[in-house]
């Protein structure tokens, strides 16, 4: 496939987190475009395992960001190009069951990943935070790639760190002649088959309407901005074709979000799922938990939108839709419907004239 120029086409990537969500998506895309893929990562916490489903032929590394002689193994034996950097422990409930692992997962093994990549002259690393990175204000407004980072939970404050990192590296040490082009990725919540993530919606939404158990939602009332999986990977992907052309003007943090009319609440978010996967049964409660939940968050995208050119594909009705489609067919026919959601994205994206198809 030429889209992104042919820029993936042959190149050496490594995404750490391959065997995660976003990471099994990823790499299909990637192989897609004819890239030599090879991934380091965790098992993740699920017996079902969408880029073991897929049957993904590439060089698979197992093992922890946070071990160095692993990580300087990888880096020696693949040289790899590009990085995209998406291993973290990446839930808040168990940030806050298990700060110590938080902290040192995606502080130390970033810092790990940046040493590598400056040790090894990889040419470009993409490096993905969150939303929560930044300071939330539980306002209207969404925030800017230059507003304040900050975290009251320990997944939202290691993941700002993180992002920190990653700038100070970006500042002390990849500034001259062919260093590494450093950016930083910040996306909402993102949404797609394959996702088996404990404590996360669409997991207990299949949960629920696969076994016929009531689902118990907590904060009803919090707002998230929403998109299908492909969308902020295609952000990344167009980034990663402009540093991988040494466009250094690219260099720094990203938005890469919904528009604003796409941020629901879970309690809309609900309501549009039940229109294509009738069975789930819902019950909304008042939220007893001890953890701090923000319950309004949004990103500006604009400088995506303006700079890159780059915007969403999909709304959240269409998201939503595939999503529940995906997992539908999985539970009652076995099928896996990831060719056939990236074979119609791409068909969409082309319709909507993309410049990156």
């Amino acid at each position: 496939m030429n889209m992104f120029n042919g820029v993936y086409q042959n190149k050496t990537v490594l995404v750490t987190g391959h065997l995660g969500f976003k990471g099994s998506w990823l790499v299909f895309w990637l192989k897609e475009l004819g890239a030599d893929v090879s991934g380091l990562s965790l098992l993740p916490n699920s017996q079902l395992i969408h880029s073991q489903l897929l049957d993904l032929q590439i060089d698979s590394e197992i093992g922890d960001i946070r071990d160095t002689k692993l990580i300087d193994k990888v880096f020696n034996s693949r040289k790899p190009d590009i990085v995209f950097h998406l291993a973290a422990q990446s839930l808040v409930i168990d940030s806050y069951i298990d700060p110590i692992n938080t902290y040192t997962s995606n502080i130390l093994g970033t810092i790990n990943i940046l040493e590598a990549c400056k040790k090894y002259g990889t040419s470009v690393l993409i490096n993905i935070t969150s939303d929560k990175a930044y300071k939330n204000l539980e306002q209207e407004k969404g925030y800017v790639e230059e507003d304040s980072l900050g975290g009251k939970d320990p997944y939202s404050c290691s993941k700002s760190c993180a992002d920190l990192i990653a700038a100070s590296y970006m500042e002390s040490f990849f500034q001259e002649g062919e260093s590494t082009l450093v950016a930083n990725c910040r996306s909402g919540n993102v949404i797609g088959g394959g996702d088996w993530s404990r404590n996360r919606l669409f997991t207990d939404i299949v949960e629920s309407a696969t076994s016929q158990k009531v689902l118990s939602i907590r904060n009803p009332n919090a707002t998230r901005p929403w998109q299908h999986v492909l969308d902020p990977l295609s952000g990344y992907l167009v980034l990663g074709e402009k540093l991988i052309n040494r466009e250094r003007e690219f260099v720094g943090a990203w938005n890469f979000g919904p528009t604003i009319d796409d941020d629901l609440s879970v309690q809309e978010v609900i309501k549009i799922t039940k229109r294509y996967w009738n069975s789930i049964e819902v019950h909304f409660k008042s939220s007893e938990s001890n953890f701090h939940e923000s319950q309004l968050l949004r990103l500006d995208c604009s400088k995506a939108e303006n700079n890159l050119g780059w915007s969403s594909v999909w709304g959240v009705d269409k998201a939503i839709e595939r999503t529940i489609n995906w997992y539908k067919s999985f539970y009652s026919k076995g099928n896996l419907l990831t060719r056939d959601d990236f074979s119609v994205y791409i068909q969409d994206a082309k319709r909507k004239n993309m410049f990156w198809t």
